[in-house]
């Protein structure tokens, strides 16, 4: 057994308490950047006295490195992709096949599919600032207002972003909980898709009910209606930078599961399914869409702006690895366990009720994800939860609410150039009922000990 921190539950639950409400209160109230003001908190931790300082430093060292070293070229070789698919035009490809597969007499359920494909590999914020000129035109063309044909694709990029690798929150929760990324990726997608729908059902019923005309001065800002369609990759190779990967971890997972281990098809997926392999290869796919003259300098590009990106992810994951071990060694995990079986509520509700917390005090689906992934991780075994449902179920609490305090919101608001109540009722509404549709869907596939 681990050497304890302490051995006292009323300290162990108090620095939890304390660590949990000063970061909330650090990046709310103060603003400070969330590296710091996660790392503060849990250094300020092993001030409280009765805390043995040389298991709490061999401690935080432990789980801040065994997380590091798990997750780290994995989110930068994400980010990478995702910088690609950025910036040779695939995001805007996918939508346009999505729209002419669908029919344009269905355009807000094309974006909502379009949504759910493009947050599985970008940033939220940035997939919706590269479609906005999209979604006008595609309101315009329709004759609808922009809550209809907005709100489901808004929902849907932020469903895959939470739930589905490569996007960073996803990744740092499957490294905390030492999850099968190939599992989480299949239930993932499978729970994200239905929640979307939902999603896209509830735009079709609120979206009507709001004044919000589109904008005529986005029109001509995308490549089709510049005249550049030409420049943009094909179909089949904007979709396969994000398709190949994904297929090829889910595969290896799938291998593990249905194959003897020596077998020659279950050695081969195990290194073509490692996440660095497999989105390594989604780089090179997204390489050979670049112009050959813009090429270099485009991957260059790709590599700093991925590095810039990655460094503040990477460092956010480590200290919730650091604090995931520190609680592991603490009588608290015991603490909150019981008192959870003592609710009589599932103890799946346990990781989206802080996932909830995490997002609505920060604004922030990856750091509620991340918050709620450290806090559960050494009581999962206690209160007999699954990697991939603790995953998922934070995922899905990580979503509700996005209203004022969120960047996301307020990056749609901005573009739909929608009045602030509008917004709040389609945006705000949307991501409540993905998260409350994705929970019960978790909740059924745990409850069948699917997941």
């Amino acid at each position: 057994m681990d050497a304890r921190i302490t051995d006292s539950t009323l300290i162990a639950l108090g620095g939890l308490i304390a660590v949990v409400a000063l970061l909330f209160l650090l990046i709310t109230r103060f603003r400070w950047h969330v590296f710091i003001a996660m790392l503060v908190p849990i250094l300020l931790f092993a001030l409280v006295p009765g805390v043995d300082h040389a298991v709490f430093i061999t401690a935080f060292e432990t789980g801040f490195g065994s997380t590091i070293k798990s997750v780290a070229v994995v989110i930068v070789v994400g980010i990478v992709l995702a910088e690609g698919l950025k910036h040779t035009g695939a995001v805007e490809r996918i939508t346009i096949a999505l729209i002419r597969w669908v029919g344009e007499k269905r355009m807000s359920l094309a974006l909502t599919l379009s949504g759910w494909v493009i947050g599985i590999p970008i940033f939220s914020d940035v997939g919706y600032v590269i479609l906005n000129p999209l979604v006008h035109s595609a309101a315009i063309r329709s004759e609808v207002n922009m809550a209809t044909m907005s709100t489901g694709l808004i929902g849907a990029m932020q469903l895959t972003h939470a739930m589905v690798p490569p996007t960073p929150g996803p990744l740092a929760a499957v490294a905390l909980l030492k999850a099968d990324m190939g599992r989480v990726i299949l239930w993932g997608c499978f729970v994200s898709i239905i929640a979307s729908f939902f999603g896209w059902l509830y735009a079709l019923a609120v979206g009507p009910r709001f004044a919000s005309p589109p904008s005529t001065e986005f029109i001509g800002q995308s490549f089709v209606e510049g005249g550049r369609e030409a420049e943009l990759p094909t179909t089949f190779w904007a979709f396969a930078p994000i398709l190949v990967p994904l297929l090829l971890i889910a595969a290896q997972s799938t291998a593990t599961m249905l194959l003897p281990k020596g077998h020659i098809v279950n050695r081969a997926m195990l290194y073509l399914g490692w996440p660095v392999v497999a989105l390594s290869i989604g780089v090179l796919i997204a390489y050979r869409n670049t112009k050959h003259d813009q090429a270099q300098a485009r991957v260059s590009d790709w590599i700093e702006n991925a590095l810039r990106t990655s460094a503040m992810i990477i460092m956010v994951v480590g200290l919730g690895g650091a604090l995931s071990q520190i609680l592991r060694q603490t009588p608290a995990v015991d603490a909150i366990a019981k008192a959870m079986e003592a609710t009589g509520l599932p103890a799946i509700f346990l990781p989206f009720v802080l996932g909830v917390v995490g997002n609505m005090i920060t604004g922030s689906t990856t750091v509620g994800v991340i918050t709620s992934a450290s806090i559960v991780a050494p009581m999962m075994p206690v209160l007999h939860l699954s990697p991939e449902a603790t995953m998922l179920a934070a995922s899905a609490g990580g979503i509700i609410t996005k209203y004022v305090n969120s960047s996301y919101f307020w990056v749609c608001t901005s573009l739909t150039r929608m009045p602030l109540r509008s917004a709040l009722i389609s945006f705000g509404g949307v991501m409540i009922v993905n998260g409350v549709v994705s929970m019960a869907v978790i909740y059924i596939l745990w409850s069948l000990q699917i997941i």
